[in-house]
């Protein structure tokens, strides 16, 4: 789409408005899963995918697609979280290269502290200053926002949803 190279006051004005708004949720959030669950927010991205994923354990390349992270990356943290306990890092019998990444109970009652702590902060400053149709209206907004970024084909990440089915799938056969 061309137009001007520069934004006029009203979309200036809702950018800044966005961006003022995002960084102040994630700031609250962040504090409230460090106070919560002693989490930050990579901690708590990985246990949740851990706790949704079958016997709540996921080999080291399939976290790194669910979450769009580079293996690497992974690796630290789990290695740091295996540390504090919130997780147990297990040798694959079938892959002398591959590790398991295994949700262990207090890490699993870590991410459900905040969970519920999550929820609530989410309610009180989110939820309930919009209302329904506060409510409804983000979530249109957020759907058009998300389908945009999707079909310009500018989004980074697409193919970490496929490789996170792929490995699934691999994983399940």
């Amino acid at each position: 789409m061309a137009g001007h190279p520069i934004l006029d006051d009203a979309e200036r004005d809702a950018w800044d408005a966005f961006v003022t708004m995002r960084k102040a949720l994630d700031r609250v959030l962040a504090a409230g899963m460090r106070d919560d669950g002693d989490l930050s927010e990579a901690e708590f991205q990985a246990l949740s995918a851990l706790h949704a994923a079958t016997d709540r354990a996921l080999r080291t390349g399939e976290l790194a697609a669910e979450l769009c992270w580079e293996r690497s990356r992974v690796s630290h943290l789990t290695r740091r979280m295996a540390d504090r306990g919130l997780v147990e890092r297990t040798e694959c019998a079938d892959d002398a290269r591959g590790t398991w990444i295994v949700l262990t109970n207090p890490g699993r009652r870590a991410l459900l502290r905040t969970v519920r702590g999550h929820t609530e902060l989410l309610r009180e400053v989110v939820f309930e200053p919009l209302g329904p149709e506060g409510l409804a209206r983000l979530e249109a907004v957020s759907r058009t926002i998300a389908d945009a970024v999707e079909s310009s084909g500018r989004a980074p990440g697409a193919e970490c949803a496929a490789a996170a089915e792929t490995d699934r799938r691999r994983a399940a056969s």
